[in-house]
């Protein structure tokens, strides 16, 4: 498939999943494919088919040589707490995991990455029952992670942390 038609469709999927949760209230589940597919693009990442476990992509260019886990999370409300990521697969051959944040019209507003010394990190030190099935609130990713692309600026010249 071309990534033009690629393109179209995902397009299309962002159309129907806030049709179908402004009508429903519900959502669609298929943040993740969106998500995979914008950290791809915006990243420079080569999207793996079949996937390897634990292991969405490889990094192209300045991001040679990484495995990213991606994952993504719709913000209906910059201000509300407790968003959490999905489940990460902390067995998988993974080297980096991509944050993709989506707003409500299941569009891009910025990435996020952060290392697997990182992650592995944060979620020994978490507590409780989430953090040992590899659960992290989207705040601590954040907290911990690079903000390395948004929807203003593209990809982020000066890359900062928050440690």
């Amino acid at each position: 498939m071309s990534v033009y038609a690629l393109e179209k469709l995902i397009s299309e999927t962002r159309r129907l999943a806030t049709e179908f949760r402004r009508t429903t209230g519900q959502m669609l589940p298929v943040t993740g494919e969106i998500a995979r597919f914008d950290a791809a693009k915006q990243l420079g990442l080569e999207l793996l088919e079949p996937r390897i476990p634990g292991v969405d992509a490889l990094g192209k260019g300045e991001r040679e040589g990484r495995r990213y886990q991606i994952k993504g999370r719709v913000i209906f409300d910059e201000g509300k707490p407790g968003y959490r990521i999905g489940q990460l697969n902390p067995n998988g051959d993974w080297t980096h995991v991509a944050l993709v944040l989506l707003d409500g019209a299941f569009e891009p507003y910025k990435i996020y990455e952060a290392n697997r010394e990182e992650i592995l990190e944060a979620l020994s030190q978490s507590r409780g029952k989430r953090s040992k099935r590899g659960a992290m609130s989207v705040a601590k990713f954040t907290a911990i992670g690079l903000l390395v692309w948004t929807r203003e600026n593209g990809l982020e010249d000066e890359v900062w942390s928050n440690y």
